[in-house]
């Protein structure tokens, strides 16, 4: 199957839906993850990256997520009290359609939704969208000091493939090492079902935790 980059469409879900990003979206983005707890871990370039309102948000997320051909989705709740509440945000892109490579990144969610359904869900919506349009490898990356991103990385069942030093600048000036993790197709009907049967065990549409 010849890799071809999907087009921007929605991916429909039992706890949440991804909806292709637009500009209407960011006030929402901007509440769910423009939070200290968010960027702290290395997301949007580090703590010192937080937007400070709704503006400095607007021209991040112009240029963060709407690189080149990157599909950028905006993730919704489906169900109970907060339905279609915008809880964040995750990026299909770098697509390399000879050598069927992609990226699944910029990944952050509301911390109200962290151990929930929300992430396991997106991820499989996602790989799920690689795979089915011929790509054979899909990345997974994160700071390497984001030990809660890469936790998250590893339980959907990506293998660890090493670390790629002074990787990316941080917005403080520093250099990231960049844990590199990735699903590659032969591996995917394992993982897919590993992920179908963690949201199996999930009988309520996802409640908002205080945190």
């Amino acid at each position: 199957m010849t890799a071809t980059v999907p087009e921007p469409a929605p991916l429909p879900g039992h706890f949440v839906r991804l909806d292709p990003m637009t500009a209407d979206d960011y006030p929402g983005l901007f509440d769910a993850v423009a939070k200290p707890e968010v960027f702290a871990g290395g997301y949007g370039g580090g703590a010192a990256g937080l937007p400070r309102d709704l503006d400095e948000f607007a021209s991040f997320a112009a240029g963060y997520y709407n690189g080149g051909t990157n599909q950028s989705f905006t993730i919704r709740l489906v169900g109970g009290q907060s339905d279609g509440l915008i809880v964040g945000t995750s990026t299909l892109g770098d697509f390399d359609e000879a050598n069927e490579h992609a990226h699944l990144g910029w990944t952050a969610y509301d911390p109200r939704v962290w151990g929930t359904a929300v992430n396991p869900e997106a991820k499989l919506l996602l790989l799920g969208l690689a795979f089915d349009s011929g790509f054979g490898r899909v990345k997974l990356q994160a700071d390497e000091r984001n030990a809660q991103s890469r936790a998250a990385i590893a339980r959907i069942g990506a293998t660890f493939e090493g670390l790629i030093r002074r990787d990316k600048r941080r917005a403080d000036g520093s250099w990231r090492t960049s844990a590199v993790y990735s699903v590659l197709v032969e591996e995917w009907p394992a993982i897919r079902a590993g992920l179908e049967k963690r949201l199996a065990r999930i009988d309520e549409p996802v409640a908002l935790t205080d945190r």
